[in-house]
């Protein structure tokens, strides 16, 4: 096999690779699509429940976080309101 021969086989063998790779996150992207209509879906029940879904979105960012760091967050926010006089 001469040399350009190998070259192509290993351009042809990238450009394939490449393929799969985009197809793989297009189809991820599908279905984040698909959660976030699911989760979309959940917030508008509940809203309709008469949920404040502002607050639910807050409440959800909060159990991400680790124990105590809200707490550290919730001890700088009130700091800042006070110095700025909102509380």
């Amino acid at each position: 096999m001469a040399d350009a021969d190998i070259a192509e086989d290993k351009g042809s063998i990238a450009a394939q690779e490449l393929r799969l790779f985009i197809e793989r996150v297009e189809r991820l992207e599908e279905e984040k699509k698909g959660i976030a209509d699911d989760i979309k879906d959940v917030m508008s029940e509940m809203k309709g429940r008469g949920y404040d879904t502002k607050i639910v979105r807050k409440l959800i960012s909060i159990r991400k976080k680790k124990k105590g760091e809200h707490d550290e967050e919730q001890m700088v926010l009130e700091t800042y309101m006070a110095a700025l006089g909102m509380i």
